[in-house]
């Protein structure tokens, strides 16, 4: 078999399964959006503490940007929030084993649990709408800039609860991370890059 037939089965096979993902029933996107929120707390227990900041490196934000991927903007945020109130009912799926209403009111790393569901919404809406942003490069962008969002977010909760300068708040918040979430970014667009379909057969949908 020719190798531009393996190409164009390929191309076909990436169209129907985002095709198969937008005509399941409701139920079946919420059971794809609390699949996607136990793979981030599965992510969530990959943690590396750091002794200056009680901010870990975790896995977590890589659920993030694949939910937004993988199921669009609502139920990618969706799974984000049920990421957040499953772990706030009391199931130990933040990061380190954490979970419960105590630990989320207690934590300074809050605002970056929040930033979650914004970047998967946002995310999956301009994958979305934009073909362009559907090739490595656009992905990469994409996910970067999610990436810089949510330390954003959760740096300026973190300033709020710890009183922190705006020096102490990057070194706690910000620069320690700034590496490996790019890292993580690269890796979440080449995959994504892999999976989107990139022919206008996904935009003529209703």
């Amino acid at each position: 078999m020719a190798i531009g037939t393996y190409v164009e089965r390929y191309r076909n096979w990436r169209y129907e399964v985002f095709q198969w993902r937008d005509e399941l029933s409701v139920t079946r996107k919420v059971a794809l959006a609390l699949g996607i929120a136990c793979l981030t707390g599965l992510l969530a227990q990959v943690r590396i503490p750091l002794g200056f900041t009680p901010v870990p490196i975790t896995g977590q934000n890589i659920g993030v940007l694949a939910s937004g991927v993988m199921l669009g903007p609502w139920f990618g945020a969706l799974s984000m929030l049920l990421y957040l109130a499953i772990g706030a009912c009391g199931v130990p799926w933040f990061q380190g084993g954490e979970g419960g209403m105590h630990y989320l009111s207690h934590s300074p790393t809050l605002g970056y649990l929040f930033a979650f569901v914004v970047v998967a919404f946002l995310i999956g809406r301009l994958t979305e709408k934009h073909l362009s942003l559907r090739g490595f490069w656009g992905q990469l962008w994409l996910a970067s800039t999610g990436m810089i969002l949510i330390l954003a977010i959760g740096a300026s909760y973190l300033t709020l609860t710890l009183h922190t300068t705006f020096d102490e708040t990057m070194r706690m918040g910000v620069l320690p991370f700034l590496v490996g979430d790019m890292l993580k970014a690269a890796l979440v667009a080449g995959a994504a890059t892999t999976i989107l379909p990139k022919d206008s057969r996904q935009e003529d949908r209703p």
